[in-house]
């Protein structure tokens, strides 16, 4: 049986059973569920127990078993992957379990008012020591699980006001009262204490569990992710959460990054389903899962697929089929995918203390959207850099292995960090800043006077793509040593409308030069042995809302001008990205992933074909000739040739997802 933590393929059913269940279990046998696992062969099985309504879809002596039980499907599960040699783990809500807190209020996590919280339990008070542990021990000990994967933790915390809470707070501080709001000044200490006192309590059910089960495995769903964007500090044994939805491959470009930097056991759950307006759990097609997964693949994650049966347990045929294709999919990369690393080349920061003081939520950045870093990681991507994304505990001791860091319109760092990167920067690295908020931050470095405070603008910017508008709030500067290297443009509107700037230099007529401005868009400015380029308005947030090819045109000009001889480069259209790896024995691959009709919206959720591409052609800088060059899966060979520490590689066709093997004997 395959240790969990570094397990590749999984499968994760849950049904969050509830009061009105009345056949959980009814159509769950053996032969059925032995016939599934045959088919896909995963390493593991999440399978339900308890989701957020609070009642376990098993028998249980602690809490409350769903009245509607008709068969034990643990059980059955528990049976059929033991005599396959697959683990079998549970999904299990922590934190948010409604019936706990309705049955006793005193355990709920409580606002500023003093109401108890319909949904989530306070981390200060008994529900782990009275329920969740004990409840989760007799199901360990009862089924011999291998693994429990904890739902609802960190996304579902809160700020709490409870008397244990107040009491924490008090001991911690020596206050009597506790901030209400951004304006108390405490709020962000107010806000940290509560992201301690999760990690205490992830601690402690963790150990807990160890104690008693020193082999069993678990994770704690989004928990040191870009939700919570800390150093491992707590005893889970691998780190997972859940795809968007809807979004899916396009936020998990983003999760991945992150996550194969965190250095320990990761995968990421699709959802095999989604939701349409008025529609409920529709199936999402084998070619939709499989873009799903090349995301995760091609960054050495594990992948897990979450399917929903029938209320009675029933897996119905099409799932089977899809489950199946996908997994064979997903097997056929596992050799140079799973374990791979990066090969370092841009750095993308996502901040943590940014997001810590943006975000008044415990662990999550529902109420504050990444849209700053995904617009800036888009951009790079479809400008076929490969990126990594790291938090800055991760950054310190890492900075010069790459050749350019990006910081997208982070307004808050440490000194301590600032500091970092301007050491960085005067030893010869290169430093892109995205947004009026960041530069502010580096003014020593910039070579530019910023005058006075930022304004929003209808700015327009000019690229060999075209011109594009961007608003937003822009600073002005005048530069000082630094080398204006973009203009921005605005001009007055006409009955409240924007006109289409002339932003010719020349022939342009007097009226229209006393309609329009221009001001500094960007510079570049030397700093020690490294340079710093600067952009002044917000071109990260409005390339995420918009994708406009001439912004990405511009955004990746000053890429070029910092970073200008990537490891690789490539002619293939900007749906693809590109991923430089080594896989886990020392092979040099670059990973391409099409993403060609990838869902981002609700509208158009479902794509049941990814139409190929190709050829793409690659050039790799290597010191030596290679002696082979190969396209995986299937070791098909191309054509390439090498010469001057530079290999000319050919890619017939990219279907969804594979990767370019390079070999030295």
């Amino acid at each position: 049986m395959m240790d969990r933590k570094h397990a590749f393929l999984g499968l994760h059913f849950d049904l969050h059973p509830t009061e009105e269940d009345d056949s959980l279990g009814a159509d769950v046998t053996e032969e059925r569920v032995d016939r599934l696992l045959r088919r896909v062969r995963p390493d593991y099985v999440h399978y339900d127990c308890k989701g957020h309504p609070g009642y376990t879809g098993c028998p249980v002596r602690t809490g409350w078993a769903a009245p509607g039980i008709v068969r034990d499907s643990l059980a059955v599960w528990r049976e059929a992957t033991r005599k396959l040699g697959i683990s079998l783990g549970i999904h299990y809500s922590g934190v948010v379990d409604h019936l706990a807190v309705r049955r006793h209020p005193e355990w709920a996590r409580q606002d500023a008012e003093g109401q108890p919280d319909a949904e989530a339990t306070s981390v200060f008070g008994p529900y782990a020591d009275e329920l969740m542990i004990p409840q989760l021990q007799e199901i360990v000990a009862r089924y011999g699980l291998d693994s429990i994967w904890l739902d609802g933790e960190c996304w579902g915390a809160k700020l709490d006001y409870s008397p244990a809470a107040l009491t924490a707070w008090r001991e911690a501080t020596g206050w009597e009262d506790a901030p209400a709001g951004r304006e108390d000044p405490r709020w962000l200490q107010w806000k940290n204490f509560h992201r301690a006192a999760f990690e205490n309590y992830l601690r402690h059910w963790t150990e807990a569990l160890h104690r008693a089960f020193p082999k069993l495995q678990v994770a704690s769903n989004w928990a040191y992710t870009t939700m919570s964007p800390k150093p491992v500090a707590a005893g889970i044994d691998y780190i997972s959460g859940d795809f968007d939805p809807m979004l899916s491959a396009d936020r998990a470009r983003t999760e991945t990054r992150y996550l194969s930097n965190v250095g320990m056991p990761w995968e990421l759950q699709a959802w095999g389903f989604d939701n349409a307006s008025g529609q409920e759990e529709l199936l999402k097609s084998p070619s939709q899962l499989k873009q799903e997964a090349g995301v995760v693949l091609m960054h050495g994650g594990g992948f897990m697929m979450y399917f929903l049966p029938t209320r009675s347990g029933y897996i119905n045929e099409e799932i089977e089929e899809t489950a199946a294709e996908v997994a064979a999919f997903c097997r056929a990369r596992k050799r140079f995918s799973h374990r791979s690393v990066s090969v370092p080349q841009v750095a993308l920061l996502h901040s943590s203390e940014s997001q810590f003081d943006r975000s008044d939520r415990v662990f999550t950045w529902w109420d504050t959207p990444l849209n700053e870093l995904e617009g800036a990681l888009h951009a790079l991507l479809e400008s076929h850099y490969s990126v990594d994304i790291l938090a800055e505990h991760m950054l310190e001791s890492r900075l010069e292995e790459f050749a350019l860091l990006v910081i997208p319109d982070a307004h808050a760092l440490s000194d301590a960090f600032r500091r970092r990167v301007l050491d960085y920067v005067a030893g010869g690295g290169k430093l892109l800043l995205l947004g009026e908020r960041c530069v502010r931050l580096f003014g020593e470095a910039l070579g530019a006077e910023l005058l006075g405070e930022p304004r929003a603008a209808n700015a327009q910017l000019v690229s060999p793509a075209g011109k594009v508008g961007c608003p937003g709030l822009w600073q002005r500067v005048e530069a000082t040593t630094a080398e204006t290297v973009a203009m921005r443009y605005e001009g007055e509107g006409v009955h409240g409308r924007h006109s289409y700037l002339d932003t010719r230099s020349e022939g342009v007529s007097a009226a229209h030069l006393r309609h329009r401005s221009e001001e500094i868009a960007a510079t570049v400015n030397r700093y020690g042995a490294g340079e710093v380029a600067a952009v002044y308005g917000p071109v990260a947030d409005r390339y995420f809302h918009s994708h406009h090819p001439a912004l990405r045109s511009w955004i990746r000009r000053l890429a070029e001008r910092l970073f200008p001889e990537p490891a690789v480069k490539t002619d293939a259209p900007s749906c693809v990205d590109l991923a430089l790896r080594r896989t886990a024995e020392g092979e040099l691959c670059v990973h391409l992933l099409n993403l060609a009709n990838m869902p981002v919206s609700n509208r158009r959720a479902y794509a049941e074909y990814v139409p190929p591409i190709g050829p793409i052609r690659l050039g790799i800088l290597l010191d030596s000739r290679p002696s082979a060059v190969v396209w995986e899966p299937g070791g098909a060979s191309v054509d390439w040739h090498w010469s001057d520490g530079k290999l000319e590689a050919s890619v017939p066709k990219l279907d969804i997802h594979g990767a370019l093997v390079i070999r030295f004997s």
